[in-house]
């Protein structure tokens, strides 16, 4: 396997498809999966002559299942531990969810010389949480159930969750995909529960407002309307107001998992502003 180690100590496994010379297009994963969900995107971009490297969060999937430095700043400071071992330079850095707070941070502390663009799809910046300042959070009862969940019984609770509100198969009328669904716990079960349970605090609490504000490079905006698990009024227009240099595109009746329901969608929309 392809394995850079940390200065912590932490084994980050990744990905590295097409051309060393290409321009390279950086994914970074969501909650509590793993690089296998960027699959749709990286070949379709492979498949367009880019270059395409994702690579497994610490705790997540086939990267080590390390006790700690499950928070942004460790998540960012990894990311940059791969760009800098792959030296890529004029990257495109695409994060979704959790993925698109772990993009932001690394664009704004370690992106000066390195980075073209960013896109943040269905992603957690600038707040979730509910807080005097950030009124239209969600609730600290949410997040403490989803770790109440996760410590009880994380298979079916990974179950319930790819089931239902990720891919918005819980909605009237949605056909559910199995394979999806499984392939969703499959990626989630090969991770740590400590580091799942630990993350949950990561992507809820972290606080993205700063960093928005410190990024330069041009910025792409992309959220579902009917996301369930980011509520799009308190994240993307939110996130493209703090940006200097933003475009923000809402889709009606999408879900949070609207790179895999609607890859089609979302790759043309990718390719429309790397190529720009």
């Amino acid at each position: 396997m392809t394995l850079i180690t940390t200065k912590d100590g932490a084994q980050i496994f990744y990905k590295d498809w097409g051309p060393k010379s290409a321009q390279p297009i950086v994914f970074h994963h969501g909650w509590p999966l793993s690089s296998d969900d960027w699959e749709s995107q990286m070949l379709f971009f492979v498949a367009k002559g880019y270059r395409v490297i994702a690579h497994d969060r610490r705790g997540h999937g086939r990267s080590s299942q390390v006790s700690d430095g499950h928070d942004m700043d460790h998540y960012a400071s990894d990311a940059a531990a791969v760009v800098e071992h792959l030296d890529l330079r004029n990257a495109i850095h695409v994060g979704h969810s959790t993925g698109g707070g772990e993009a932001a941070r690394y664009v704004a502390r370690y992106g000066n010389d390195r980075v073209a663009k960013l896109v943040l799809i269905a992603a957690v910046p600038p707040l979730m949480l509910k807080t005097g300042a950030n009124p239209g959070g969600l609730p600290i009862e949410v997040f403490d159930d989803l770790r109440n969940q996760l410590a009880a019984n994380r298979p079916q609770f990974y179950l319930n969750f790819a089931s239902g509100p990720f891919y918005g198969y819980n909605r009237a009328g949605a056909q559910a995909s199995q394979a999806v669904i499984w392939n969703w716990w499959r990626q989630g079960m090969m991770g740590s529960a400590k580091a799942h349970y630990d993350g949950i605090k990561a992507f809820s609490e972290t606080d993205f407002s700063d960093d928005l504000k410190n990024i330069t490079v041009p910025a792409l905006v992309l959220h579902g309307d009917d996301d369930q698990i980011v509520p799009v009024a308190d994240s993307a227009p939110l996130s493209s107001k703090l940006l200097n240099r933003s475009t923000l595109k809402i889709y009606e009746k999408l879900p949070h998992g609207l790179c895999t329901t609607h890859a089609e969608i979302i790759n043309a929309e990718l390719l429309s502003f790397v190529a720009s």
